[in-house]
């Protein structure tokens, strides 16, 4: 998964935006692929977040703000990631958010916030790089959906149809492009060491009383491995996809779960 993503004759370095890229699995992705020899583009929607980011590989890496479901700030966000770097010919839609609640006591503003970030987020952002791509006849999208897109988890049922529809994007669109040069594929962590999830825990534990170890323990125990995934293992899985050796990739859901989902 180490090999180097760039051709062996790109007369460029390409040019990678990662969404929801300031922090957790999107942070871990961009250093990833800033250390197999692209140029990053890290999206989020606090500029003092991706910022911090950035000042790690201030020359190799670039933060732009924008909120993925307003298709205007996010060719904004576009144009001015092509001006410090070029064309953007690696799209990784990370972006997201999850939230819970009972089906019944899911609300139309609710169901809406899941589908804007998760789903119609990932098309907008497609949408704005493709033609691009489409220009230099190459191109990597990957999506990182979650084992919420393949299977089914109580309490969160908004977040799971906007996942399992970020997986039929990503198979529809692998195949509209199959002779173009371009891959689609999600990657599908489970449950992940990240800020998300242990805002999640801390739910738990304000809702139930629970310790946070016990709260913890009720993530873990669907992973066969018995811990929560950690980013990196997310990036990986999403640097291979990008690369050149995975040309053969396409219309997948990678499930990076320790087992969970086969």
């Amino acid at each position: 998964m180490h090999a180097s993503l760039q051709p062996a004759n790109a007369a460029a370095v390409r040019h990678a935006l990662v969404t929801g890229g300031g922090r957790g699995i999107g942070a871990a992705v961009a250093l990833s692929l800033v250390g197999r020899g692209l140029r990053v583009t890290v999206l989020g929607r606090r500029l003092d977040v991706v910022q911090a980011l950035v000042a790690e590989a201030p020359q190799q890496l670039h933060a732009v703000v924008a909120d993925v479901s307003d298709a205007g700030q996010v060719a904004a966000a576009l144009t001015a990631a092509q001006a410090r770097f070029g064309r953007v010919e690696v799209l990784v839609n990370n972006a997201g958010q999850a939230e819970s609640a009972p089906f019944l006591k899911t609300d139309a503003a609710l169901w809406r916030r899941m589908l804007d970030v998760n789903l119609t987020g990932t098309m907008i952002c497609t949408q704005a790089v493709l033609p691009g791509m489409l220009v230099s006849g190459w191109g990597r999208i990957v999506n990182v959906a979650s084992t919420a897109g393949q299977v089914g988890y109580a309490y969160v049922s908004a977040y799971c149809a906007a996942k399992h529809g970020v997986v039929g994007l990503t198979r529809a669109l692998a195949l509209e492009l199959a002779t173009k040069g371009i891959t689609v594929n999600a990657v599908c962590p489970g449950y992940t060491d990240t800020d998300l999830v242990r805002a999640s825990v801390q739910r738990v534990v304000a809702k139930t009383g629970r310790s946070a170890d016990e709260a913890r323990a009720e993530f873990v125990r669907s992973n066969p491995q018995g811990r929560l995934v950690q980013p990196v293992e997310v990036a990986d899985a999403v640097a291979w996809l990008c690369g050149e050796g995975a040309g053969a990739v396409t219309g997948q859901a990678v499930s990076v779960s320790g087992g969970e989902v086969m």
